[in-house]
């Protein structure tokens, strides 16, 4: 064996240390413009994701006679009624209901996904939905579209 070969090998020399100041400036780097794009994307998302569809979860003033809100899936959301939502559903089906003419055996108990319900509380409107299964109601709707009447 060679004099300048040996079995043992210094693993220490030519190592260097993974953790840099070049790794913590990429790292501070990366978090910088993390926070700043979660920052410019929460202050325009609601410009995207609000065009109309869908009115803003605070804003009952800004449910206006005449809109529409919700999906435009007609062949879905094919079965309508019409009346003043009210809060409350019967013996836990629906979380609102629709006061019809004819009295309480005609009301239409509401649940829905894709439209919040809430805003349109004492308001006069249209429901496209589809007809659920039910136990106790007379008639129970999963909610597609609202259509404001007054």
């Amino acid at each position: 064996m060679d004099k300048n070969t040996s079995l043992m090998h210094n693993f220490e020399t030519g190592r260097t240390n993974p953790f840099s100041a070049k790794f913590f400036f990429v790292l501070a780097i990366i978090i910088f413009l993390g926070i700043g794009s979660g920052l410019l994307l929460a202050k325009i998302a609601p410009n995207l994701i609000h065009k109309g569809v869908l009115p803003s979860p605070n804003e009952k003033s800004s449910v206006d006679k005449g809109k529409a809100y919700g999906s435009n899936d007609t062949s879905t959301f094919k079965d309508v009624a019409e009346g003043r939502l009210k809060e409350g559903g019967i013996e836990g089906e629906g979380q609102f209901h629709l006061e019809r003419p004819g009295g309480e055996s005609q009301n239409v108990y509401l649940t829905s996904s894709i439209v919040d319900l809430s805003l349109f509380i004492d308001r006069k409107i249209k429901v496209q939905g589809e007809t659920q299964k039910v136990q106790k109601a007379g008639w129970l709707m999963d909610v597609g579209r609202v259509e404001v009447l007054d």
